[in-house]
């Protein structure tokens, strides 16, 4: 479900992908079963991309690693969180617009 750029975010390696990487990431929080998830998918393999040496973009199943979303006050999905320097800079929830995430990755750069 995701392009060889983005990577696959877990609740045993968060702290070490997420919290304690170089660069910004940003966080896809997602089902299989989720329609709109399925239909932002491939604009988050695009920025993964566009992004790839700039911002690490991965996606975390919240069926497979229930404790990361909840410890993110996830509620619904998807919702894309921009982490820099292990702090939550900015997030967004929802299929949004392709321009809108580009705005959030900004805002790390």
């Amino acid at each position: 479900m995701a392009g060889d750029k983005v990577v696959e975010f877990t609740d045993g390696n968060f702290e070490v992908e997420v919290l304690k990487a170089d660069t910004p990431v940003l966080v896809d929080f997602w089902a299989t079963w989720c329609a709109p998830c399925k239909a932002i998918a491939p604009v988050i393999d695009e920025l993964a991309e566009t992004y790839a040496g700039q911002v690490k973009i991965g996606k975390v199943n919240v069926d497979e690693n229930p404790a990361t979303p909840g410890q993110y006050g996830v509620r619904g999905i998807p919702t894309m969180i921009l982490f820099k320097g292990g702090q939550v800079v900015d997030q967004l929830v929802g299929a949004v617009p392709k321009n809108q995430l580009e705005s959030l990755l900004q805002k790390a750069l």
